[in-house]
Parts: structure tokens; C-alpha cells; sequence
């Protein structure tokens, strides 16, 4: 399994909603131990977890799928990133689907030629009225509800890796779509 985490390289997004695809997979690399390194003459950081790798492009997100031709074609592809139309707290796991807009997600399915790869989005929610969506994505989010989306998103990742299926996961987190995650909606 490849696991590429959606981001903007440098301090300046670090912490900005844009960069909730980091965020998780700094806190996954964290929950294995491992750190991500920069790969020589390559574009991205990069952490191995037995067969599995966990990688964060270092070009600009909406340049993100260019990274794919270093990767190994024969594993899975699970993207990690943030999605405008789920509320934070929330976050979607889906099989194959469109990119909902986001647009390192288009990336890397133009360069995957296709949209069949698993794609966890993180709800960052919408902007308030008179706020760009430019402005809001590349604001601070550091909303509490917010961390709790990044956490169920590395929670579903740590479970796949450890062997779960993947409709397990996606049962699991996917009627988790309450904001605190801790209600069943049905």
C-alpha cells in the first residue's frame, strides 16, 4: 500500500486546513515510529511500514499526482486529504469517485489515469460568508473538531495497514459521520 498524504511543502501551510493530508500522515508515521525523510533527487518524503509507504509530495498540492511516477504502480493508492464539503470532524472513505473539486486529489488521478484509488477526505467545512475559499483553506485550522477528523482519519489508516479489509474500514468510518464521532447515526 502506498499512502500519500495531500499537502503544501513548507512552514508557511504547515498548519493550514490545506495540509490536513500531512497532518495525518505525520501522526500515522508517529503512531509507527518512523520518520519521514526526504528521498534523494526525489520529489517527496517518504517513511516504509513493512510493504507499505507513507509519503507526502513536496511539490504544491495542486501538482501533487507528479509524484506518482517514483511509486510503485503494482501497490495500492490511498490518498489522504482535505475536503471542503464535509463538515470538520467528519471524514469519507470511498473506493474510486471523482475528486469533489479538490484539486492535488485531480492531480493524482490524471496521473494515476483513473479515479479507482481509496481516498480518505477530511471535512475542513466550507468558508464563512465573504471568505475566499483560497483564505480558507490555506487558514490555520486549528479547530478542535478538526483534529478530531485527522485522528479517525489516521485511526482508519493504522487499521488498514494492520490488515482490516477495506469495507470493514469503510463501514466502521464512515457512519462515524458525526462531528464527534462517537454516535452511530442510524
Amino acid at each position: 500500500m502506498v499512502i500519500l498524504g495531500l499537502g503544501n511543502p513548507g512552514s508557511k501551510y504547515r498548519d493550514t486546513r490545506h495540509n490536513v493530508g500531512f497532518r495525518v500522515t505525520d501522526r500515522l508515521a508517529a503512531f509507527f515510529h518512523v520518520t519521514l525523510r526526504k528521498r534523494c533527487f526525489r520529489p517527496y518524503r517518504q517513511a516504509r511500514i513493512g510493504d507499505s509507504l507513507i509519503v507526502q509530495p513536496l511539490t504544491y498540492m495542486n501538482r501533487s499526482g507528479s509524484v506518482l511516477r517514483y511509486l510503485p504502480a503494482e501497490k495500492r493508492l490511498v490518498v489522504v486529504c482535505d475536503q471542503l464539503d464535509l463538515p470538520p470532524g467528519m471524514i469519507r472513505i470511498r473506493r474510486k469517485g471523482s475528486s469533489g473539486g479538490q484539486r492535488g486529489l485531480q492531480s493524482v488521478i490524471d496521473a494515476h489515469g483513473g479515479e479507482d484509488l481509496v481516498r480518505i477526505s477530511v471535512g475542513i467545512g466550507r468558508p464563512e460568508p465573504g471568505k475566499s475559499v483560497v483564505e480558507h483553506v490555506l487558514a490555520p485550522g486549528d479547530d478542535p473538531l478538526l483534529e478530531v477528523g485527522i485522528q479517525k482519519a489516521t485511526d482508519a489508516l493504522v487499521k488498514l495497514m494492520q490488515g482490516a479489509g477495506l469495507s470493514e474500514v469503510m463501514d466502521e468510518y464512515n457512519r462515524k459521520n458525526t462531528p464527534r464521532g462517537d454516535q452511530d447515526p442510524r
